[in-house]
């Protein structure tokens, strides 16, 4: 995400506020052919991000996913860093991980020029935890000794940041928003969304917002859904034949008094939002969409599982487009085009970058469609390929290293090959 040495587009880059400090670009298109690793990408970020933020149990092996082609890569630890903008700081941030254990743990905070170590730990042979603070400035040798007693109390199998966020030791130790940003940025900034992924809490935000409300409204109709409108309707638990009575009973009794929850049926895609009000009265809602009918002044209501898959993508795909507008919002979405028409996957891109100029969020995506391929609206550094090798591992380059001219046609040039990453197909038989 660090701009090449391009001047089109400047809109698209997030430049930093002095010299030292490090642009990063919005966009990143990444492209390549089924199996070539898109989605293993995003998966490895995901997997970092859950385990950072959730662990994992006392005696559990760390639920790692790797490269099974090299015998080596099954006896090496596996590398996760990312490196990221948060409150006016860069920062690195990283691990090295086996099934059983953290070998290595770090937080630098990093510039153009330099990089300062906020906190670098280490898991000996005999499972005895090394950690160094060079980073921060204790107020008071009691905060210090707290530090060193959470991060020596750590187990193996769990990361010293996951740790801090358990023990709330931002509440204990003052001088340490390096950490609490770090945390903060895996937590609400990063967003990752699969395929599959479908928009938890649109009921929630509905009642919450009216003008998060009256944004959806307006960009479903800017993608010509066809839906004029998305509405709670209440409706009577008790009559829902999809959800077992006892299940229904069990979930009334958990929610607590003046609290939500959601529960989904994931088979008819169907979610329902439950509210216990102060009385203990319980009130259901559910998602509707409403169409204008033809021949009359009416309405007619449609749950959202009647809707057409591309219909469906779009309401789990708008609440991520308005969460972009405000600032340093990370999403990455894997294959933004399942079920988009090409002219929807392109529109999606294009009010990103027109309505975050000066906002400092970044969209990160995979892609197949090349019609996204047109350098009078990407930048050369902001298109990516990913391609396995001989050996079967997936390697990720930039279209920056072909450097093409800007009246070529990309999208031509990379379906026949020209960049790699497209699918080899043969059609000769024995």
């Amino acid at each position: 995400m660090i701009p090449g040495k391009g001047r089109l587009l400047p809109t698209h880059r997030i430049k930093g506020k002095n010299t030292t400090d490090i642009d990063a670009l919005k966009l990143a298109l990444i492209y390549g052919a089924n199996a070539s690793g898109k989605s293993s990408l995003i998966k490895s970020m995901n997997f970092a991000k859950n385990f950072i933020l959730q662990g994992v149990k006392v005696e559990s092996n760390i639920p790692l996913r790797k490269f099974k082609l090299s015998k080596k890569a099954e006896t090496s630890p596996s590398r996760f860093e990312f490196e990221f903008k948060i409150n006016g700081f860069s920062y690195a941030y990283g691990f090295l991980a086996d099934y059983d254990k953290v070998s290595e743990e770090w937080l630098y905070q990093i510039t153009k020029f330099s990089e300062k170590a906020i906190f670098e730990r280490m898991i000996l042979e005999n499972n005895k935890t090394k950690i160094k603070f060079p980073g921060i400035r204790f107020k008071s040798k009691e905060e210090k000794q707290f530090l060193d007693f959470v991060a020596l109390g750590t187990r193996p199998n769990k990361l010293f940041l996951t740790e801090c966020l358990e023990r709330n030791v931002s509440a204990n130790v003052r001088g340490i928003e390096a950490i609490t940003d770090t945390l903060n940025w895996f937590g609400n900034k990063l967003t990752i969304i699969f395929p599959d992924s479908k928009f938890q809490g649109l009921e929630f935000e509905f009642e919450k917002s009216s003008k998060l409300a009256e944004e959806f409204r307006k960009y479903m109709k800017i993608f010509d859904t066809g839906i004029d409108d998305i509405e709670l309707k209440p409706i009577d638990f008790d009559k829902i034949k999809d959800i077992p009575e006892e299940i229904r009973n069990d979930i009334i009794g958990r929610l607590k008094t003046n609290s939500k929850t959601i529960i989904s049926n994931k088979a008819n895609n169907i979610t329902y939002t439950l509210y216990k009000d102060k009385k203990n009265n319980v009130k259901v809602f559910r998602l509707n969409s409403k169409h204008k009918v033809v021949d009359n002044d009416d309405y007619a209501y449609f749950e959202i599982n009647e809707e057409s898959d591309g219909t469906q993508r779009l309401i789990d795909l708008i609440p991520a487009l308005i969460d972009l507008f405000k600032d340093n919002k990370v999403f990455v979405i894997d294959e933004l085009d399942r079920s988009l028409h090409p002219n929807l996957s392109a529109s999606f891109i294009d009010i990103f970058l027109n309505a975050t100029t000066g906002v400092a969020s970044q969209l990160i995506v995979t892609t197949h469609e090349s019609s996204l391929l047109n350098l009078r609206k990407v930048r050369k550094d902001e298109i990516w390929f990913i391609e396995k090798n001989k050996k079967g591992e997936a390697e990720l380059f930039s279209l920056e290293e072909f450097k093409p001219r800007f009246d070529k046609e990309i999208r031509k040039n990379y379906l026949v090959g020209r960049f790699g990453a497209v699918p080899s197909i043969s059609l000769h038989q024995d």
